[in-house]
């Protein structure tokens, strides 16, 4: 799937975190970081170290994130997050092609997440693009106490493509 024209993959920079913490907010189900913990996804010095991207909208809005953990040989996608302007237009998507890009360059192979059991629509969402389901984490979540599902990736079969299979 192809981003919409205007829309651009790049770095997070401290200037989006203000943006970034609004996205969030206004997704019930995105976690809800303080700034302090998108600061330390972009300083390289921290650890785990982590890649933090968003993604631009028209006139250079931010209209999404994703943040992962790097423990190579595997990640741990951490967040990923579309501004409600900017679901269903292939947005979440390519936010994961670059991230998976980003990953593969830093030699990790897997690709880990887990999400609430009873979030379909990112379930559905991470199979369509190959994820698989490998477990369950019993009472994960907390407020409301719930189930997560987990998720897995690989990488090591060259570009991402969302039709292939993990």
């Amino acid at each position: 799937m192809r981003l919409p024209a205007p829309v651009r993959i790049r770095r997070m920079s401290a200037g989006d975190v203000e943006r970034v913490v609004e996205i969030a907010a206004g997704l019930p189900d995105a976690p809800h970081w303080p700034i302090s913990a998108y600061l330390e996804a972009m300083d390289p010095r921290h650890r785990p170290r982590r890649v933090a991207l968003v993604a631009d909208g028209n006139g250079g809005r931010v209209v999404g994130l994703a943040v992962a953990s790097l423990v190579a040989p595997e990640a741990e996608l951490e967040t990923i997050a579309v501004a409600a302007e900017g679901q269903r237009q292939g947005v979440g998507a390519g936010l994961m092609r670059a991230l998976m890009e980003e990953l593969k360059a830093e030699r990790v192979t897997e690709l880990l997440l887990e999400v609430r059991a009873s979030n379909k629509t990112a379930l559905g969402f991470y199979r369509a693009l190959g994820f698989v389901e490998t477990g369950l984490r019993v009472g994960y979540y907390a407020d409301p106490e719930e189930d997560a599902v987990l998720m897995r990736f690989r990488l090591e079969r060259g570009a991402f493509d969302p039709s292939q299979k993990a």
